[in-house]
């Protein structure tokens, strides 16, 4: 049940984090003037879809708390690292964000992080 709640955790931070991202492009980029950027932070507080992205950060947290308790910080934590490889998939799909080759080779270091330390369980 454990690995639930760390992959429940990735799964809510990574919504949170495309939700994110999508409704905040919607609004086009902050404004310069003081007056302007208030303005367009409520209008990003008050749309549903960015308090569903807090709301995921939320529940994210508490997987995260369950989590705690069957494993070690030191052995989780690491597995987190599986929502930055997440978030730079989906971001290519629903963005189209670029793919570098220094993105790639960081992925693949990531992954191989998670691979050694899940040897030490």
């Amino acid at each position: 049940m454990g690995y639930v709640y760390i992959f429940g955790t990735i799964f809510f931070t990574v919504y949170g984090q495309i939700m994110l991202k999508w409704r905040i492009s919607a609004y086009g980029s902050l404004p310069e003037e003081f007056r302007e950027k208030v303005i367009y932070l409520l209008k990003l507080l008050l749309d549903p879809l960015i308090l569903s992205g807090f709301l995921s950060a939320f529940v994210a947290s508490l997987f995260w708390m369950a989590a705690m308790t069957k494993f070690d910080l030191s052995y989780a934590y690491p597995f987190m690292s599986l929502s930055f490889m997440l978030v730079f998939i989906l971001s290519i799909f629903l963005f189209q964000e670029t793919i570098t080759i220094h993105k790639v080779a960081g992925l693949i270091l990531i992954m191989a992080g998670i691979v050694v330390t899940s040897q030490s369980a």
